[in-house]
Order: C-alpha cells, then structure tokens, then sequence
C-alpha cells in the first residue's frame, strides 16, 4: 500500500508542477515569485511547509524520543528561529528584495562581487540539508518496504533526486509551493490524528505520557531534565546554550526559506503570511513532541536506538506503536498516510532547496553580468541550473548515505547563523556597513566554519560521529557556534572599519536613499 501510494503521489505532484508552471518563457516574475499570486494563508503554508523539512521531522522527532528535555528545548528553538524571521527581517527582507538573498544585499551595494558571494554562500548552506534528505530517502525507503538491498537504497535517491530537479525546473516558484502546501497539510494532519491516538493511550495525561518515557528511557528523571543529548561534552551546559543559539539564528535565514518572503505582494501580506507559519510550526512542535516521548513511552529507548542510532526512524516507530497489535484498515491507510506525507516531505524540501540554488546561480551569478540579459535566456539558464546543482547532489547523496548526516545538518545551520544572519542584520540595519565588511562576513564567517566543523565531535571521536573509527576532534562542540557566530559579526565590523571613513560614509548616504524602501516599503517618487 505505501509503495502504491508514493507512486500515486510522485505522479499527481508532478502533473500539479506541469499545470501550475509558467505559461511564458519570458516571464521571471511567474517563475521566481509565482507573481505574489498567493493569499496569506497558503503562502503562509507554503514557508512552513519549506522550513519543516525531512530533517526536522526525523531528526528533531528521534532527539526527542532519545533525549527527552533536550529534544523539546530543540523544537522550540527551530520555532523560535521563524518567530525571530518574523518579526526581525521578513518585511525588510521583502522590500529590499525581488527575487534572491542577493538581490536584497546588492540594493545598497551593487556589484557582481556581492551577488557571487551571496550566490556561494547560498550554495554551501543548502546543499549539505540537500545530501541529508536525499541521502535519508534510500534508509527511509528500506524500513518502510522492507527491503535491504543497497542497490535498492542508491535506486531510490536517484529516481527521487530525478523527481525533485523536475519540480523545480518545471513548476517554479508557484509549482513547489503547491507542493509545500499539500505537504504541510497531510503532514500536520496526519501527525495531529497520531498524537490524539498517543494521548489516548494514556488517559489524555500528558504527564503520565513524560513519566512513561522517562520510566522506559533507561535514564531515569534525566530523561525530564537538560543534559542528556551533551552529557559526553566536555562543557555540557554551555554546548547546549551554543548548539540553541545557532539553530536560532540560522534556521530562519536559510535562503530556501527567505525567498519565500518575495512571493508576497505586499508588506501587510508578508506580516499575515509569517503569523500563519509560526502559527503551523508551533503546532508541528505539539505534535512532534508528543509523538516522540510516546515512542519512548511504547518502545523504550534501547529500542529506538537499536533501529537508529540517530533515532531518525522514531517518528515512524511511534507511529506504528500506536496502534497496538491488532491492525485495523483504517489504523493502515492512517499508518500509510504518515509515511506519504514523510516522503512528500522528502519531495517538497530538496524541491525548494534547488530551486533556491537554482535561482541564485541564474540570478546572482549569469543575468548579473554587466548588460541586460533576455528573460527567455535567464529562464532558461534558471532550468538548467536546477540541473547543475541537482546532479552533483545526487552523485554526493549515494556516496554519503551510509555515513552519519548529523553533521551535514549541523554545518548548515553553522552557515545561516554566522555567515548570514549577520550579512542580513548588518545589510539591512546598519547605515555605514560597507561592501567590504560585507565580503568580510559571508566569505570570512562561511570559512570559520568550514574550518572549525570537521574538529566538532559530530565528525569524529565517538560511536555516533560520521567517521566513527578515527578520531580528529580538537574542537569540543558539537557546533561552531561558539566562535563562529561572533566571527561572522566581528569579521563585517572590522571590515566596514578598515574600508575607511569615506567609502562608510558613501555607503551612509547609499542606505540612506534606500533606508525608507527597506524598512517600511516606501519608494521616493521617480524610482
């Protein structure tokens, strides 16, 4: 029935991509912005359905199941970081912007330069979260179907990174977010209905539900308490505190994520669009919590762990658990519905995550180029981008599947937290932030990360790490948070600082002829 149903739902995505595609080939705003065609409320889905992806659900779902308290505290801060969005850049970055991260960078500092970086950047943040859902579909596939074959798993990741290329080159923006938007929707409600039958087996006592799971956790009132996921750090508390932070400050500024600020038409729309994902995210986090301590309650925690070490399978552990041993049609076809909305949220993030790379590269990169280039070509450029970056992707994807992907996960929430939240923050608020510091924070602040994450002990150093059996930890994090985030803002200061007086005070008089247009959407007669 599952293998039935995911063939069902790959074909009618697909066909819904086709006829919901762009009917011109020389018309950007259809395919990059889907014309801000959208109403508050579906676009509203939509952002959430591209912030809640594969990852999320698995991941955050099995940290809860394995660490209790822990695993709580991170799906409140993947909630938290949307709300910060919110309330902190989502208009300015709508304003600022028309279709990329580097569009809303380069209205106070043109320049090929900045577009590239922002490209790069854009890039090196999303295709690690890319390799995680598409390496995880083939492990996915094989505990749902029941088969073991590695010829099968690596079949997988290619036929679904083939489908996920094809949404975004075909649909664009108003195809994929279709596509969010069914996602979404079967995902939260299949989730509700499964946390309902939790809380039923426990008498609706949410509290004999935490006491079961900590009974069953092996661990005790620990299971209740911090300090469970960090407790082989060297600095427990503190890693936690880091790890938190950088999930907050990352996880709304990745661009798969921003760009859906540029599909709504107007400022007050993007406000109504913000509160109505935060509004969705904050009821998936409901959800996912009470799903993951019932797994822990129903299976135990050595359970869990033995089926993953990663926990990703408790979600769907939990799930199935439910229902108890006596399986009726319906507990299947609800069952059945889990699954497909887990594999239609495969689909629908790497969908979103190559159209924003696709877009970038297209955008940023080619049209970019000194003199205008046709909107037929640019589009055209934007399918085949989708291509470029896809293939790589899919090549990666097969060779890492059989590593752990936690630190894939970890490496771009590094990159949204110390290379672009601090180029949006500055960007779009800092008068005399020059091109220079803003060179300084993306390319310095991506470095600093990529130097610092393969010493983290998510690489190395521990049974769980992606390279079990060697041991190169020097840094004792489990994110670079800790250095990484204050390099990323001390990095744009200094720069701005050695550029100089004049070229800050250049820059001043620049923000100051856009100021009004970034923060409140004004735009001076004659422009």
């Amino acid at each position: 029935m599952s293998l039935v149903a995911f063939s069902a739902v790959a074909t009618v995505t697909l066909l819904l991509c086709v006829m919901t595609g762009p009917d011109r080939e020389d018309d950007l705003d259809e395919f990059y912005t889907g014309y801000g065609s959208l109403s508050p409320l579906r676009n509203g889905l939509a952002i959430a359905g591209d912030y809640i992806s594969a990852a999320t659900v698995l991941g955050t779902g099995g940290v809860v199941a394995l660490c209790g308290y822990d695993g709580v505290v991170l799906a409140l801060s993947t909630a938290l970081s949307l709300l910060l969005l919110m309330f902190l850049l989502a208009e300015p970055l709508r304003n600022a912007g028309r279709f990329t991260m580097g569009d809303a960078l380069a209205r106070r500092m043109p320049g090929r330069a900045v577009r590239i970086s922002a490209c790069a950047v854009t890039i090196a943040a999303l295709l690690p979260l890319m390799l995680v859902q598409l390496a995880g579909t083939g492990q996915l596939m094989a505990f749902i179907l029941g088969f073991s074959s590695e010829t099968l798993q690596t079949g997988c990741v290619i036929g679904l990174g083939v489908l996920m290329i094809s949404y975004a080159a075909i649909g664009g923006m108003k195809g994929t977010a279709l596509i969010q938007i069914l996602k979404i929707v079967m995902l939260l409600g299949s989730g509700a209905v499964i946390a309902v039958l939790m809380l039923r087996r426990f008498d609706w006592d949410p509290g004999a539900l935490f006491h079961t799971a900590a009974r069953q956790s092996s661990a005790g009132t620990a299971f209740l308490h911090s300090g469970l996921q960090f407790g082989g750090s060297a600095t427990p508390r503190l890693d936690m505190i880091t790890s938190e932070l950088t999930i907050v400050l990352g996880g709304g500024v990745l661009p798969h994520v921003t760009m859906r600020m540029y599909t709504a038409s107007s400022a007050r729309q993007v406000r109504r669009s913000m509160s109505w994902a935060v509004s969705i995210v904050a009821a998936f986090v409901l959800v996912i919590t009470v799903v993951g301590f019932g797994a822990t309650a129903l299976l135990g925690r050595t359970a869990i762990g033995l089926a993953d070490p990663q926990g990703n399978t408790a979600y769907l552990l939990g799930t199935r658990a439910v229902f108890g041993t006596d399986v009726s049609t319906v507990e299947t076809v609800l069952f059945t519905m889990v699954t497909t909305a887990i594999f239609l949220t495969l689909l629908a993030s790497v969908a979103g995550m190559i159209l924003a790379c696709a877009n970038s590269l297209a955008h940023d990169v080619f049209a970019a180029r000194g003199r205008e280039m046709p909107a037929r070509r640019e589009m055209t450029l934007a399918r085949l981008s989708a291509l470029a970056i896809g293939v790589p992707t899919i090549l990666l994807a097969t060779l890492v599947q059989h590593h752990s992907l936690q630190p894939l996960v970890t490496l771009s929430f590094c990159l949204g937290a110390s290379a672009i939240a601090p180029a949006l923050v500055y960007g779009l608020f800092w008068r005399r932030y020059t091109r220079t510091g803003l060179l300084a924070t993306l390319l310095g602040g991506s470095l600093t990360v990529l130097l610092l994450m393969p010493g983290t002990n998510l690489v190395s150093g521990s049974p769980a790490s992606a390279f079990p059996h060697a041991d190169f930890n020097w840094f004792p994090f489990t994110t670079t948070g800790i250095v990484s985030i204050p390099a990323g803002f001390l990095l744009g200061w200094l720069g701005t600082v050695l550029s100089g007086r004049g070229q800050a005070e250049e820059q001043r008089r620049q923000y100051e002829g856009v100021e009004g247009r970034i923060l409140a959407g004004a735009v001076r007669k004659g422009t």
